[in-house]
């Protein structure tokens, strides 16, 4: 007789689990247990047939240790630097993720922030919600470049840096990619140009977006040298992930006027701490970072369809695994 498995959402989602439910009915019955703390896991996850994790907590070796039924852990979302692949490998456990979910959600909300910053859209909406009579005119003491022959520099040219190149290109920007990892001809397939090394690019872009995973390579990337490297006046958009880039360094450059503006959905430490900085920064009106640095939580994967997308996405992943199908996005 077939015995239904278990499979937990290990964190973030508190509702109801019945997009991950569909997906995997008559195979598993899904149970989401919304955890914080990995700690707090162990007792709750014994009996795991497979694992659904998001980005609010890691799993270690510790917790895959404990795990004796376990035969899968699906990451909802790109990024898999919250899993211990090596450990998961050694227990035969197969770990994937979801990597084509969002990619024009990330895209647009890459572009939605650069056209904000070049566009002064923080400084007009604040200073006339103060004294719209008075600084109706304001607009003319503004930096406001147009957009068409600007120069766009993407790094990572994977699936979302690709969208996001397209759309740049779209408004006549000159559109630039540094990837050493991709095959040679994606940049002829998309009609952009490449630079061979990472300052190549810097020097010459006048917003940079970054579209990498997080590794050893890119870990502090965007880093005090490298922001010496970038085209004064440049603005620097970032929906990858936080630690890419080192935020007191970058608040340095929007003080001195090195950076124009930054547009960072994701932060090094999540949710930030209340003494950071750069928040403090943002928070105060009389700082250049309050109108020249634009925050969004963490939500440039969100759109109402692509959150139901990637749940789903996901979910398949494990039923493929658990039913013994080839799994289509492994990362160990």
């Amino acid at each position: 007789m077939y015995q239904m498995k278990t499979v937990y959402i290990t964190d973030f989602w508190t509702g109801a689990p019945d997009v991950e439910q569909d997906a995997l009915a008559g195979v598993a019955a899904v149970v989401a247990l919304g955890e914080h703390d990995e700690k707090k896991l162990l007792p709750r996850i014994a009996d795991a047939d497979g694992l659904l994790v998001w980005h609010d907590i890691r799993i270690s070796a510790a917790t895959l240790a404990a795990l004796t039924r376990c035969r899968v852990l699906v990451r909802i979302g790109v990024g898999f630097d919250n899993v211990d692949l090596e450990a998961a490998r050694s227990r035969d456990i197969v770990v994937c993720n979801t990597p084509d979910y969002g990619i024009e959600d990330v895209a647009d909300h890459a572009i939605a922030m650069m056209l904000a910053l070049l566009k002064n859209l923080p400084q007009f909406n604040h200073d006339l919600k103060q004294a719209a009579p008075l600084l109706w005119n304001a607009r003319r003491n503004a930096r406001m470049p147009r957009l068409r022959g600007m120069v766009f520099g993407v790094i990572g040219l994977g699936r979302i840096g690709s969208a996001t190149a397209l759309r740049a290109k779209a408004f006549g920007m000159d559109v630039v990619a540094f990837d050493p990892y991709i095959p040679d001809g994606r940049d002829k397939a998309l009609g952009i140009r490449m630079a061979y090394c990472l300052d190549e690019l810097l020097r010459q872009s006048d917003v940079v977006s970054i579209h990498t995973p997080l590794n050893e390579t890119t870990r502090g990337m965007i880093s005090a040298p490298a922001l010496a490297q970038f085209k004064r006046g440049a603005t620097l958009i970032n929906t990858a992930r936080g630690p890419v880039c080192d935020t007191t360094a970058l608040l340095a450059a929007l003080e001195s006027g090195q950076l124009a503006g930054a547009g960072l959905d994701v932060l090094p430490v999540e949710p930030p701490n209340a003494d950071d900085p750069l928040i403090i920064a943002v928070r105060d009106p009389s700082h250049v970072a309050h109108y020249r640095c634009i925050l969004s939580p963490h939500a440039a994967f969100y759109t109402e369809e692509g959150f139901i997308e990637m749940r789903r996405k996901a979910a398949l992943e494990v039923r493929r695994a658990l039913t013994g199908e080839r799994v289509r996005n492994r990362v160990n």
